[in-house]
């Protein structure tokens, strides 16, 4: 393709404004970072950051997953991708698929940015699979002006199970920012419904009077021409700029996913937005009214962007897809870096993908979703070691000896035994506090992930029981990253956010460890946290794990089942062998 985007190498003079906001989306950077001495990283550090079971490409740059969906037989993925560098720019369409969403095959691209209408990127879109079985993608371009448009793309054959190459719709752009909509406040299509009066809804993401979140809906009958409706969907004031923004339904009772057009009773509506100003993911569960195309959250006090998180980590610009295959909801959530962009330069690579996950809304509780990594993560599982009943008394750490610690899959149950000799709290501290030091009667305890042998580096990932101002128990989840690393060119933050737990429940957890990467989901996934961490010396055949306690007031008995993880086997797809695979 012909580049005619602008370089986007770090230089001497630049500014410490993250990368990608001057180019009208969200940091894609840590300048923070820039004043950070330099850690001196080594080959063998860098090899050891990569995953062995979470989607990358090859090399590169990635971020936004784009338009998931399932097609004869594969799981296609896109996303945003830059083939020229391991840092932002160049942004075209990555593309692999999957027999089972977990060993994925590289693909060439499937769109890059050779169009006036998306000639600065070929941002983030959705994918609508409509009744008679054609594939229909909505993304954003940047236009040569640097004008923000939505366009329209399809299969050249959809009778490729591959869908190896895409068409550009030639009316395109199908949509422009409508008044009062700044020329960069308008992106992010999402897959579209299709309303009880024969006519498909999408909505996407913006602003009004600079700092109200917004949610703006389209119709449309063709996919070509679009109306956009009166109002907005949904909006929050003070919550900035929305991107990415997902919106589908969920049964109440909790057993079941559903398409993306389900409506009626027993069903509520999921509005996920991403916020620019904060680069946190959030959610809110409420009410859809079909006839006047307005949202309404269950609670307001926990409206989209002030409430609930979708992850309470690092994570961005999550995208959901019906999987028809199985009739299930799948997410998908970007993991960016945290460490700096010269690093990432020198391995050539930077962010991955969670495991795809399956989202169904928590009738026990009846307040927030479930997310769960798909089923098909466990085909990875080797070896296992059972540990059943281990004390963990106050203050201490337990090792527990599996061998490797790198690739694991964790599932454990802890029951806490308050201690006569103290009944309050100790050192009261608020949420998760400072880390896994701040002690309290009740905890934090849990799993140290990624560990060496002294402790000089480690990972907690915890439950932090508090007395309420009411007299009750609540339950916080939290993973601190504040001694994962000897380096100190790394952003390393305490994570986490208040997790139900139920009377007749224990406490639960289960932790993907992969490398650099740790997926923490409490109580079957009603709080998650993800993690990058980059240690120096818990790498290789040194990493280990460990129980601790570090409550004043409360023996912990933990029981534990350890799988260590295959690799995935990420690679290209073999055109010139089986495709079988």
């Amino acid at each position: 393709m012909t580049n005619h985007l602008p370089n986007t190498e770090p230089s001497a003079s630049a500014t410490l404004q993250p990368r990608g906001v001057a180019e009208g989306v969200s940091a894609k950077s840590n300048p923070s970072l820039l004043n950070q001495a330099p850690f001196n990283w080594t080959n063998a550090m860098f090899s050891w950051q990569r995953s062995a079971y979470h989607f990358q490409p090859q090399k590169n740059w990635m971020n936004d997953p784009n338009g998931p969906l399932y097609h004869k037989g594969w799981y296609h993925l896109f996303y945003q991708y830059n083939p020229y560098s391991a840092i932002w720019g160049n942004i075209t369409w990555g593309h692999a698929v999957s027999r089972d969403l977990i060993h994925w095959l590289h693909l060439p691209l499937a769109m890059v940015p050779d169009r006036w209408y998306d000639i600065y990127g070929v941002w983030t879109g959705s994918a609508t699979l409509l009744p008679d079985g054609q594939i229909l993608v909505l993304y954003t371009g940047k236009t040569n002006e640097s004008v923000q448009v939505q366009n329209l793309a399809y299969p050249a054959n959809l009778s490729d199970p591959l869908l190896l190459h895409w068409l550009k719709y030639p009316g395109n752009p199908v949509m422009v920012p409508p008044p009062g909509i700044q020329p960069d406040d308008f992106r992010d299509p999402t897959t579209a419904w299709l309303g009880s009066d024969g006519t498909w809804r999408l909505t996407m993401g913006s602003k009004f009077n600079s700092t109200a979140g917004i949610s703006l809906v389209y119709k449309t009958t063709n996919f070509r021409d679009y109306e956009l409706l009166d109002g907005f969907l949904h909006a929050v004031p003070g919550t900035g700029m929305w991107e990415c923004v997902d919106f589908y339904p969920v049964a109440v009772n909790g057993s079941v996913a559903l398409d993306t057009s389900a409506l009626g009773p027993g069903i509520k509506h999921v509005l996920k937005v991403s916020l620019d100003d904060t680069k946190v993911d959030h959610y809110a569960i409420g009410s859809y009214d079909p006839i006047v195309d307005k949202w309404t959250p269950d609670n307001p006090e926990e409206d989209v962007g002030i409430g609930l998180k979708l992850d309470y980590g690092r994570y961005y610009a999550s995208k959901t897809f019906f999987d028809q295959h199985k009739q299930r909801r799948v997410l998908w959530g970007w993991i960016n870096e945290t460490d700096t962009e010269t690093a990432d330069l020198q391995k050539g690579w930077a962010s991955l993908q969670t495991i795809p996950r399956t989202v169904l809304f928590d009738n026990k509780t009846g307040i927030n979703l479930l997310q769960w990594p798909v089923e098909e993560v466990e085909s990875l599982r080797l070896n296992n070691t059972v540990f059943k009943d281990v004390l963990v008394e106050p203050g201490s750490v337990v090792p527990l000896d599996i061998g490797t610690a790198t690739q694991l899959d964790i599932v454990a149950e802890f029951e806490i035994e308050s201690l006569a000799s103290s009944t309050t709290n100790t050192n009261y501290v608020d949420d998760c506090g400072g880390g896994a030091v701040d002690r309290s009667t009740y905890g934090p305890y849990g799993l140290l992930v990624i560990a060496d042998a002294s402790l000089s580096e480690l990972t907690p990932v915890y439950f932090r029981p508090l007395h309420a101002s009411n007299g009750s128990l609540e339950t916080y989840f939290c993973t601190d990253e504040t001694r994962s690393s000897k380096a100190s060119d790394v952003f390393k933050q305490v994570y986490g956010g208040k997790v139900p737990v139920l009377n007749d429940e224990n406490y639960n957890m289960r932790v993907l460890v992969d490398h650099s990467i740790v997926e923490s989901f409490a109580q079957g996934g009603r709080t998650v946290i993800s993690s990058r961490i980059y240690p120096t010396e818990a790498i290789y055949g040194a990493a280990r794990l460990f129980l601790f306690n570090n409550g004043t007031g409360v023996n912990v008995k933990a029981t534990l089942r350890i799988w260590e993880m295959n690799s995935a086997f990420i690679r290209p797809f073999p055109f010139e062998g089986d495709d079988s695979v």
